[in-house]
């Protein structure tokens, strides 16, 4: 019974490993390139300001600003391009992260 019970756990093991590699594989193959990189955050007056690079200096590349309880703003950088952008008032909440989303 226990040898049994060790060949099922090990096909069920084995079959979740393949699952997982390939839904990896499949994510992996539908994300953009990570071109826009944050620099910094930072408040100037009450204004909120994130400065972002576009590392892909072959292509103009997408963003997204991820804000709790607010619309997300987003925008285009051009080709190896640095821009502060601005995407708040500090009477509001701060941005979590910068999300890449194709163009």
């Amino acid at each position: 019974m226990r040898k049994i019970m060790a060949i099922v756990m090990a096909a069920v093991a084995c079959g979740a490993s393949l699952t997982l590699a390939t839904g990896s594989e499949a994510a992996a193959a539908g994300r953009s390139p990570q071109c826009v990189k944050v620099r910094k955050y930072f408040d100037k007056g009450d204004v909120r300001y994130v400065r972002l690079t576009n590392l892909c200096t072959k292509r103009t590349s997408c963003f997204t600003i991820v804000i709790p309880h607010q619309r997300d703003p987003h925008g285009r950088l051009a080709k190896g391009a640095t821009k502060d952008v601005r995407y708040g008032t500090t009477s509001g909440s701060r941005a979590l992260y910068v999300k890449n989303t194709h163009c």
